[in-house]
């Protein structure tokens, strides 16, 4: 294998750090800003557990400045320029590549429909009448009580038609109200060249080597293993993996990288190669703290964080509080090019303090005036992101 470039750890980095809008803390602006972050990586991951935030808000904060939360919900659900989806599991994505995902939704359609019970496809019609004339509506606001076996357990029948309906593509996440879903209509909502065009892939093989570039720039480095960078990409085995990097590499479109000191190859998009250059040749940056979200872009493949960071991280919010290292819902913290520890963070939406349950330095972390200062300029900036009123410290680990 030709080996184009063989670059350090400090530089594989810097490199993905730059790639994922975090080594130059806060170049992104606005909702101009939000737009450019997700269109370059693709998507973010959605997860409606809200702690501090739900995930994207948080992917967000750490790269857009004076991010809102109604920037990206305001995009979402009035403009419409980004939707929904899946992607890497749920995920927030450019409404122009929706059509890339029909493979999804037919999938979805085979499974949800052709395997529901008589009870959920008789009630389908007159659920479809009543968004039609009513509009955006929640599985509350149907009285259809009745229960059928749904995934894990029993759930009420209206919820059952309105997940099946979004996912294979019939409806859309018109907005939410908390974690509450309101569906829409898609042909309502989505502009009909969206709406009605289905990218058709040649061959599955196809399909699995345009999701598979796609998912190397969502991350910006990715290395030829069974491991969880690949999570969502339905059907992908190791042979379709192989054969998608290797028609890419002979295409020019991923390019094999070495990093000194770890045994296997790396790769990385043809488009990110001149960023590559400029780390190489030296870039300069002031050392700022960041609060990356758990299931940030940046820490998917948390092996490879682990390989090039010397930083080992696990989110352990399904774990038994008697089996957790560290606490229940852990954000890990940025300085520079380095993460120098984590934190568990608390934010009470009625009283708006914002409390900082426990810190965590690595071990090879010592605190100094620079990094302290830093701390304290972040946590402010995450109070005003959230709106918080008061701060609230409960641990001696941290000093200002």
């Amino acid at each position: 294998m030709n080996i184009k470039y063989s670059i350090n750890k400090n530089q594989a980095r810097e490199f993905l750090l730059s790639h994922q809008n975090l080594l130059f803390h806060r170049k992104l602006k606005g909702e101009k800003g939000v737009l450019n972050y997700i269109n370059k990586v693709g998507c973010i991951q959605y997860d409606p557990l809200d702690q501090v935030g739900e995930n994207h808000h948080l992917v967000l904060q750490a790269r857009v400045k004076n991010y809102k939360k109604a920037m990206a919900e305001h995009i979402m659900y009035k403009e419409r320029k980004l939707i929904e989806g899946w992607d890497k599991n749920k995920s927030i994505y450019s409404i122009n590549d929706r059509p890339f995902f029909a493979k999804y939704r037919k999938e979805a359609y085979q499974k949800y429909y052709k395997e529901a019970n008589n009870k959920v496809k008789n009630l389908i019609p007159k659920v479809r009448d009543i968004l039609n004339k009513k509009g955006p509506l929640s599985s509350t606001d149907l009285n259809f009580d009745t229960k059928v076996n749904w995934s894990w357990s029993p759930a009420r029948i209206s919820k059952v038609i309105l997940e099946s309906m979004y996912k294979w593509g019939e409806l859309i996440i018109h907005h939410r109200k908390g974690t509450k879903k309101i569906y829409g209509l898609a042909y309502k909502y989505l502009p009909d060249k969206i709406y009605s065009i289905e990218k058709e892939f040649a061959s599955k093989q196809d399909y699995f080597t345009w999701h598979l570039l796609r998912r190397t720039g969502s991350i910006g480095l990715i290395r030829n293993l069974s491991e969880t960078t690949w999570l969502g990409i339905k059907g992908m085995k190791k042979k379709h993996r192989n054969q998608a990097i290797d028609k890419l590499k002979r295409a020019n479109k991923l390019i094999p990288i070495n990093i000194k000191g770890l045994k296997r190859t790396y790769y990385i998009r043809k488009e990110e190669e001149n960023l590559l250059n400029k780390v190489i040749s030296g870039v300069e940056y002031e050392n700022k703290v960041s609060f990356i979200a758990p299931l940030d872009n940046l820490i998917w493949n948390r092996n490879m964080i682990s390989d090039i960071f010397d930083f080992a991280y696990k989110w352990e919010v399904y774990k038994p509080i008697d089996e957790r290292k560290y606490g229940y819902y852990v954000l890990p913290v940025l300085y520079g090019d380095r993460f120098i520890g984590r934190f568990e963070p608390k934010y009470d939406k009625e009283t708006k303090v914002f409390t900082v349950k426990n810190w965590w330095w690595e071990s090879d972390c010592k605190a100094n005036s620079d990094i302290n200062k830093k701390i304290r300029e972040a946590i402010d900036t995450f109070m005003e992101y959230l709106r918080a009123k008061k701060l609230i410290i409960k641990t001696d680990n941290i000093n200002f």
